[in-house]
């Protein structure tokens, strides 16, 4: 799991954002078994009511489930769980993202550029776009 920092907001929502991510690019499949809380809250330096409020809420999104006894695990659907909170919250940024820029006058255009020079900056960062957009610009 990515490490946790002050300048990324509350300690459980980086937990959150980090283990969706990890399932959301594959690197936690259906039925992996996941940390107790008290392990990965000595792996990540943070106090056991961080990582309990994470889980917590990571199980009522569908993403992970426990079973008493066994410990805690990913859950069957929590790619697709992930992928649809993310795409959720993703719109959610871009529709402020695109209001903002409509406020400041923008026109269509410049707006239009500023969204795919951003999405390519980020896409950067972590390697590639997955599916179909990497091939190059597509136009609708």
């Amino acid at each position: 799991m990515a490490p946790l920092t002050a300048a990324g907001g509350a300690l459980y929502l980086q937990i959150i954002d980090n283990l969706k991510r990890e399932v959301s690019e594959g690197r936690l499949a259906a039925g992996t078994p996941l940390p107790s809380f008290r392990r990965l809250a000595e792996d990540l330096l943070v106090s056991v009511i961080t990582v309990k409020r994470a889980y917590e809420e990571l199980e009522r999104d569908g993403i992970i489930f426990r079973r008493q006894g066994l410990g805690t695990f990913v859950s069957e659907q929590a790619t697709d769980r992930s992928r649809e909170v993310k795409t959720a919250d993703a719109a959610a940024l871009f529709g402020q993202g695109a209001r903002e820029a409509v406020e400041s006058g923008l026109p269509l255009k410049a707006i239009l550029n500023l969204a795919e020079s951003e999405i390519r900056r980020v896409a950067g960062e972590y390697g590639s776009i997955q599916g179909g957009a990497r091939r190059g610009r597509q136009r609708s």
